[in-house]
């Protein structure tokens, strides 16, 4: 594997039982301490890419590899940010951020010490208690990136993870992620539909095809993202980004 390399897709296709292929021959360097985005038309596999990625589903040809070892299923190294939160609904905030940990047997009073934690980076704190039904969706979406966090992943996978809250929310989530990213060095993968939240947040944005998905292009925005919001999103390199972009995935859209 590359040196500079964390996760290696090599060659991956996936078939479902169905018949649809969802992916063809897609090969690609993920490098570590920093945010690579799938981008591209509904239906590409970009979630079934994640998937594997994560090792919850396997690939129907081609391997992932991942810090120098074949993915054969899910990792202590790889956490999971799901679309619809995938949270506990009898477990309270503090359960479900720590669940993680407890599956990987860490003692209750280090994990809950750990949960409490990670509740509060994510500006959640005085809800320990509360359960998700009691949770709007940005809260939700909280709790499940304070548990990704919470087992101290390497690479997160986030699969559309703000598509279910209002604009305003997506975009104060969008620089708590940048700013959580500045300071924790993990690397994610990130799965959005929203062109302008792939420039705004992705050191790499990964276009894929129209169904069965493979890799377009590679986009690198060399966005300066030490400035403020505001200034980034008038930014000459984000506003070409976001016409590139458009560019290309127009001539997929039917």
């Amino acid at each position: 594997m590359p040196g500079d390399a964390i996760v290696e897709i090599r060659g991956i296709g996936k078939i479902y039982e169905t018949g649809v292929e969802a992916l063809t021959n897609v090969t690609l360097a993920i490098p570590p301490g920093k945010l690579s985005t799938l981008l591209g038309p509904s239906g590409c596999g970009k979630t079934t890419l994640l998937k594997i990625i994560a090792g919850l589903i396997p690939p129907s040809a081609g391997e992932v590899w991942v810090k120098g070892k074949k993915v054969e299923g899910p990792g202590q190294e790889r956490a999971f940010v799901f679309q619809d939160f995938a949270l506990l609904p009898w477990a309270n905030v503090l359960r479900n951020v720590a669940f993680g940990l407890e599956l990987r047997g860490v003692p209750r009073e280090r994990r809950d010490e750990i949960a409490r934690r990670q509740i509060a980076e994510v500006g959640l704190g005085g809800f320990e208690s509360s359960y998700p039904n009691q949770l709007s969706g940005g809260m939700k979406q909280r709790v499940g990136l304070a548990r990704a966090l919470a087992v101290d992943a390497d690479i997160i996978l986030m699969d559309e993870p703000f598509s279910s809250v209002d604009e305003q929310t997506r975009r104060k989530f969008q620089e708590e992620l940048l700013d959580l990213l500045r300071h924790r060095q993990k690397t994610v993968i990130f799965v959005t539909h929203s062109i302008e939240e792939a420039a705004y947040l992705s050191d790499q944005i990964i276009l894929l095809s129209p169904r069965p998905g493979t890799v377009s292009r590679i986009i690198h925005p060399n966005v300066e993202r030490a400035r403020s919001p505001d200034e980034i999103r008038r930014d000459k390199n984000y506003l070409d980004t976001v016409d590139e972009i458009w560019q290309i995935l127009k001539h997929y859209v039917a």
